[in-house]
């Protein structure tokens, strides 16, 4: 049996040891957010969603446009992360059945929607396309994601009865839904063929920086900040 002061030392002993076990349980337990701040709060997905112009096609993966994008972000505004949910040979139809499954599993806070090249090169009828497209947009708003509309233009030997509408049904789809909007997402590369590979409709790695240039105006307004 302890004396009475060793009892009394031995309770201090027991209590020291009981409150610092709690200290470590509570420091192990407080999240990164709480540890590191709240400007480490918020990050973001910005979800690519397109075709081969998107997914490097003929190129090195990480020479393609989204992937500078990514690149560009890790430096601009590292609070977002980019999942590029593009498919080589993707129509609006086909997107327009894997949107779903992608906004459920990436909960894009942005979507960069760029889909309807292959559409025009099969020369889907426009209202058609005009319907999945729009339908797209509806579904992206409402899984509270913004969306940017990248517009295309199609060669022009399909013929300007086709090609002329093709290209403006995009402008005419971004004003109805107020949507920050590319017109033509590889402007100023199908000008210069030495950018084109030789399929004359993709261009190339050392082209990619431009099909970035022409997204980046569009899109850094739409950017927010970790503390926003």
């Amino acid at each position: 049996m302890l004396a009475p002061h060793e009892t009394s030392d031995f309770m201090k002993d027991f209590s020291t040891v009981i409150l610092a076990g709690l200290v470590s349980f509570a420091l192990a337990t407080i999240s990164p957010v709480a540890a590191f701040g709240a400007e480490h709060s918020v990050q973001r997905t910005l979800m690519v969603f397109g075709d081969s112009l998107s997914a490097a096609y003929g190129i090195d993966e990480a020479d393609g446009w989204v992937n500078l994008l990514a690149e560009r972000l890790t430096t601009e505004n590292p609070s977002y992360t980019v999942t590029n949910a593009s498919v080589s040979g993707e129509t609006s139809i086909g997107g327009l059945a894997r949107l779903p499954a992608a906004l459920e599993e990436f909960q894009p806070a942005i979507v960069i929607l760029e889909l309807g090249g292959n559409d025009g090169l099969r020369g889907l009828p426009l209202e058609l396309l005009k319907d999945n497209l729009t339908a797209m947009i509806e579904m992206c708003l409402a899984a509270h994601a913004e969306v940017l509309l990248a517009g295309i233009q199609i060669p022009p030997n399909y013929g300007p009865r086709y090609t002329e509408p093709f290209y403006a049904l995009f402008g005419e789809i971004a004003e109805d839904k107020k949507l920050p909007f590319v017109p033509f997402l590889i402007d100023g590369i199908p000008q210069r063929p030495e950018l084109m590979q030789e399929d004359g409709i993709h261009p190339k790695a050392e082209a990619q920086f431009m099909i970035l240039d022409n997204v980046w105006p569009i899109l850094a307004p739409m950017l927010r900040t970790s503390s926003d």
